[in-house]
């Protein structure tokens, strides 16, 4: 079943009962207002239902016992800055029962395995950004980007040439026709704060997923950065990048002039977990191909598969 991300950019109180999160407004309910009012104010959402929690405003109260039942449900929780981009990610410490033989397999990989994971991973990433340009540029020939399907297939083990580099170079400064000269950066100008916000809902949507199969989110196949605390999180996330670079593509006609992320443009990134994804010849949410890709990775970890269950676009 494919769980719901809830998105709170207004204040609130969330609580527990019953198995249930309970939403309340502390306007309504800090008010003189009758009792029956305060009840019809108040919305209920059941925890298993929930993937993903957004939690973007600085008054909104959570309880111990909410947080507690979210981690336990393998919810994953974001919290926001006082920019209101995300800036922390909640998870839970076991979400597998087999969680200590697969953090050892994990462990333990060889680099000869990490590197061949990795060349994959890259190879996936490069042919679904071919696939979006072709779908973002119709004004450009396919010989204008083939490289990219080439380079695809040119990957060697652990990268060695660094192909992941120079197809991220002509991408970006290829995709979006109606900017030219967009440079992408974390900092720079938008859409960079749209891909980021995008990006921080895929990488919790994918750390998620890794705790559930039962593997460490910190420790990478090639992100090593000592600070990281979601180095194969930034891994495997990858090949999905594409998607999220697809919807802001299709976001670009409204975001007009726009410098800074409205709270209704954030709620429309809350799609990004149930875009379709074509992942093993069927078609997923993007949440439920998160997991088959997940899942996939530990088996090769475990030496009982040689592929990563990768999307396709």
């Amino acid at each position: 079943m494919i769980k719901k991300t809830l998105y709170f950019g207004n204040p609130a109180y969330l609580s527990l009962s019953d198995g249930q999160m309970v939403i309340r407004i502390p306007e309504v309910e800090n008010a003189d207002v009758p009792n029956l009012l305060k009840k019809e104010t108040t919305v209920t959402r059941p925890i298993e239902d929930i993937g993903v929690v957004v939690i973007d405003n600085r008054r909104i109260t959570l309880t111990s016992g909410l947080m507690d039942a979210l981690l336990q449900n393998n919810v994953a929780v974001i919290m926001c800055d006082e920019r209101r981009m995300p800036s922390g990610l909640f998870l839970p410490l076991e979400g597998h029962t087999l969680q200590s033989e697969r953090f050892r397999s994990q462990l333990e990989a060889s680099l000869p395995l990490r590197k061949q994971l990795w060349q994959q991973t890259v190879s996936a990433k490069i042919a679904n950004q071919h696939a979006n340009m072709a779908y973002a540029r119709p004004d450009l020939q396919e010989k204008d980007f083939r490289c990219l399907k080439v380079w695809a297939g040119e990957v060697k083990s652990g990268d060695s040439d660094n192909l992941e580099g120079r197809a991220a170079a002509f991408y970006w400064k290829n995709l979006f026709a109606s900017l030219p000269d967009f440079v992408r950066s974390r900092e720079g100008e938008m859409p960079n704060a749209l891909l980021n916000y995008g990006y921080a809902i895929l990488r919790a949507i994918i750390a998620r997923s890794l705790v559930g199969s039962g593997l460490l989110p910190t420790f990478g196949i090639h992100h090593h950065n000592r600070y990281n605390a979601y180095c194969l999180a930034d891994d495997v996330m990858e090949p999905y990048r594409p998607y999220v670079d697809r919807l802001v593509v299709d976001m670009l006609p409204e975001l007009g002039t726009a410098s800074e992320l409205t709270r209704e443009v954030k709620a429309e990134m809350l799609a990004i977990p149930t875009l379709d994804v074509t992942i093993s010849d069927h078609q997923r949410p993007l949440m439920i191909a998160a997991s088959e890709t997940t899942s996939s990775l530990a088996r090769c970890f475990a030496g009982e598969a040689r592929r990563v269950a990768y999307p396709e676009m």
